[in-house]
């Protein structure tokens, strides 16, 4: 079996006029939450030994933490920043064989979209900050199609 997980930068910093939207750092809360849900990551069955983060300031610190939680190889995807959900499962579907435990750190609204193709049925009409889906596969990552994968669980700093 393998694992995916969907999870969408922790809160960001608004962005100021003139700045770059791709150079937002984490806002407090974002900070905040960064440990707490570094813990409850760490805590987990299956932890993650591959992560895919977009390039962006906001998604690179979230997956520091995602990443630390269980000492996963962190992979910086230029093409998960605003990506589309047809992108997100072409990243997956890079991740090397060998590999049992994935996580994708990038942002909305492609991951809502890709947390809803890849199951059966929608899962949520909107993947909060720090959000984690996470899926189940019973193939290599090289097949992985749209609505093969079995919904384990959707988790949030509020609901953890």
């Amino acid at each position: 079996m393998k694992y995916i997980r969907l999870v969408r930068h922790a809160k960001s910093a608004e962005g100021k006029i003139g700045d770059s939207d791709h150079d937002r750092p984490l806002a407090e809360r974002g900070e905040r939450d960064g440990p707490v849900m570094q813990a409850w990551l760490a805590s987990q069955a299956n932890p993650i030994e591959w992560v895919w983060a977009s390039s962006a300031v906001r998604a690179q610190s979230t997956a520091e933490f995602v990443a630390n939680a269980s000492s996963a190889n962190l992979v910086t995807e230029n093409s998960l920043y605003l990506a589309s959900p047809d992108t997100i499962v072409d990243v997956i579907r890079s991740t090397p064989p060998s590999v049992e435990s994935v996580a994708i750190v990038a942002h909305n609204p492609g991951l809502t979209y890709a947390t809803n193709l890849l199951g059966p049925e929608s899962i949520t009409d909107n993947l909060v900050t720090f959000g984690v889906a996470m899926f189940a596969y019973e193939n290599d990552w090289a097949s992985l199609t749209p609505g093969h994968c079995h919904f384990v669980s959707l988790n949030t700093p509020k609901t953890i």
